[in-house]
């Protein structure tokens, strides 16, 4: 497509329809109100970069592998790479659909952080006695990504940059009061700040207060880790198909048969790392479901408006309502906002015209009532795409097929670092080893499933209501999120 649409402006509801010219076709790509989007491509940012890697012959014929990961996202990059330096003697073929990293590894915020567990505090309700160890394997895990990312020379941009939380509104100010008070007694390093504080790092008038983490968030661009990582795969020696969608998984004597449109790939052992794709298996499919993110990418700042917002120490940042933000700056000092709506569609509805929609118009709004003195900026990019989500939040695992077949899936927004955890945990599946990982009542045990529409919509379109009242009234959880939080059940992003 061509580097700028042409825009026209509806007089009557002050919109804008833009349309993009791809060859000799008009393809009209949405409409956004507000004015700052006027120029925004319709694509994701991080994808849309030079340095792209030209696509990998698809697999074509009958072929043989110790090793079939199936999907070429970080969950299956790390799978296979971490394969190749742990058990150096198996061949290792992987297949994916498209490209690597064009899903939901390339297109997310590019918050890498050591939670394996959605966040501290759904760790602490659903495992409070391994949490300790959660942690000490999260921040582990984040370690070993930073290694890897410099052992590689993975050109991504990382920066351990920690997390800044802040309060918009004074019963979220009293959440980061009871958060601070929680991680001082597992000794977790933090700092809480006031509004006169939180407004010296990141200048808005609707902080009200923050918590900032101290070295459990990196900044990344994710499209360039995932490339990076596909990259460290084929010089492992990682055999990579794109363009090759898995159609059937089957027994095939004492191995297992992957199949694809044109070829198939016999292996001893199979590792599924699809996500918030139909799953291979039957009894994965009521597990997790697939939801819209929604994201923009400003233009560069000047040097005047960085002065303006302040920001000096860079941090990722996230609002504290139910409806959440996510932002952070790019090396090239862009500012990516993205999240508040968490959208699912009847049936597990999945498709391109999914990823445009009203969500843009809100998120800019709502970037210009949290920085006013950036008003007249523009967004360069905006895109959405689908990431998983189950009832517990944080990734789930297990085996099937006699142990043949291994699975991670769940990572519900959280995926950057956690997926390298889960990686971990399929290769211990798949050898047989009895670890630490595989030990702890997170790895062993599972969500409970969504049910079947039409209940799975209505439940989750009344989880999302009830949230958003939430918000508007002090926090206060409604009696079916009480009755939802009593189970152990829920819907996030």
């Amino acid at each position: 497509m061509q580097r700028n649409p042409s825009c026209v402006t509806n007089n009557f509801h002050d919109s804008v329809h833009c349309v993009w010219l791809k060859g000799s076709e008009v393809v009209i790509v949405g409409v956004v109100n507000h004015v700052s989007l006027t120029d925004a491509k319709p694509a994701v940012y991080w994808l849309d970069d030079p340095a792209k890697p030209a696509p990998l012959p698809p697999l074509l014929g009958v072929a043989s592998a110790d090793l079939v990961v199936v999907g070429g996202g970080y969950s299956g990059l790390w799978t296979a790479l971490l394969a190749r330096e742990l058990f150096p003697s198996w061949s290792v073929v992987l297949l994916e659909a498209g490209q690597c990293g064009d899903q939901a590894s390339g297109r997310n915020g590019g918050f890498a952080e050591a939670s394996l567990t959605h966040g501290f505090w759904n760790g602490l309700e659903r495992w409070p006695d391994e949490l300790a160890t959660l942690d000490r394997l999260g921040q582990q895990n984040l370690d070993e990504m930073a290694a890897t990312v410099q052992d590689h020379g993975i050109d991504c941009d990382w920066q351990l940059t920690g997390a800044l939380n802040v309060a918009t509104r004074p019963h979220e100010v009293d959440d980061l009061v009871e958060w601070s008070t929680a991680l001082t007694e597992h000794g977790i390093k933090h700092r809480m700040l006031d509004e006169t504080a939180v407004r010296d790092e990141l200048r808005s008038p609707t902080y009200l207060g923050g918590l900032e983490v101290v070295g459990d968030t990196a900044t990344i661009e994710p499209a360039r880790l995932a490339w990076g990582l596909r990259q460290a795969c084929l010089d492992a020696g990682v055999v990579i198909h794109e363009g090759s969608a898995v159609t059937g998984l089957e027994r095939d004597g004492s191995g297992m048969r992957v199949s694809t449109i044109a070829g198939s790939v016999r292996a001893g052992r199979v590792a599924l790392a699809t996500n918030a794709f139909p799953p291979l298996l039957r009894r994965l499919r009521m597990m997790t479901v697939p939801v819209y993110d929604y994201v923009l990418m400003t233009e560069p700042l000047s040097a005047a408006q960085m002065d303006a917002i302040g920001w000096a120490n860079r941090q990722g940042v996230s609002d504290s309502a139910n409806h959440f933000h996510y932002y952070r700056l790019t090396r090239d000092n862009r500012i990516l906002w993205g999240g508040y709506d968490a959208i699912y569609h009847f049936g597990s509805k999945i498709s391109p015209e999914l990823e445009t929609g009203a969500t843009h118009d809100k998120l800019a709004g709502h970037f210009f009532e949290t920085f006013p003195q950036l008003e007249g900026l523009r967004f360069t990019h905006r895109w959405a795409g689908i990431i998983d989500t189950c009832t517990r939040f944080s990734a789930f695992f297990g085996k099937a097929y006699a142990g043949r077949v291994a699975y991670a899936l769940g990572y519900t927004g959280l995926g950057v670092g956690a997926t390298r955890f889960g990686a971990q945990v399929m290769l211990d599946l798949l050898s047989g080893e009895q670890t630490e990982r595989t030990s702890l009542e997170m790895v062993r045990s599972k969500p409970l499933p969504f049910p079947p529409e039409p209940a799975r919509y209505a439940g989750i379109s009344m989880m999302v209501r009830s949230l958003g009242k939430a918000d508007a009234n002090g926090g206060r959880r409604d009696l079916f999120l009480r009755t939802m939080d009593r189970l152990g059940l829920g819907f996030d992003s």
